[in-house]
């Protein structure tokens, strides 16, 4: 299962949407350069699917990248099978992920600007492992799955996925 980077954006102000730019540094243990996430903590960058800024979209609303304050926006992957500990390969960078979804300020500037705000529902959160340069087109790859809800059989199954190899069926009856 291969995805990309769609967009890459930053903020200088936390709580606020961020503006799309051409590329990016991910900076080992610290996060997207120039960032106002960026630092030791567990959040240091966040990821959103294309989809889920798509489906707000339909509701009729005009969104720039960045409008629910992610960093990166991603297509071709699905989010909501990665748990904590899975690692991302994002161009030559490496992220872990530390955090699904958060707590979202109370009707901060991007609900106020979206009407809404998706990242407590399908945000990722990722600490940088490995830095390097990022720009729409990257690639991301899964490095290692960890199931978020389901344990090892999932795991083996959404590996399977991404090999394409086959699984057998160990319960029939489900």
């Amino acid at each position: 299962m291969e995805g990309r980077v769609v967009e890459v954006c930053r903020s200088k102000c936390k709580g606020v949407p961020k503006e799309a730019i051409s590329e990016g540094r991910l900076v080992a243990e610290h996060g997207l350069e120039g960032d106002a996430h960026a630092g030791q903590g567990h959040r240091q960058l966040s990821l959103l699917l294309l989809a889920d800024i798509d489906e707000m979209r339909a509701h009729g609303l005009e969104l720039e990248p960045g409008a629910f304050g992610e960093n990166l926006v991603v297509d071709g992957l699905d989010l909501d099978c990665i748990g904590v500990g899975s690692r991302l390969q994002v161009g030559e960078a490496l992220l872990e992920v530390s955090q699904i979804g958060k707590e979202c300020h109370s009707r901060c500037a991007i609900f106020y600007t979206a009407g809404d705000c998706i990242m407590p529902r399908s945000g990722v959160f990722v600490k940088v492992v490995c830095g390097g340069v990022i720009r729409a087109g990257t690639a991301v790859t899964i490095d290692r799955l960890i199931a978020r809800n389901g344990g090892t059989e999932v795991a083996a199954r959404l590996t399977t996925i991404q090999t394409g190899a086959e699984v057998p069926d160990t319960n029939p009856d489900i």
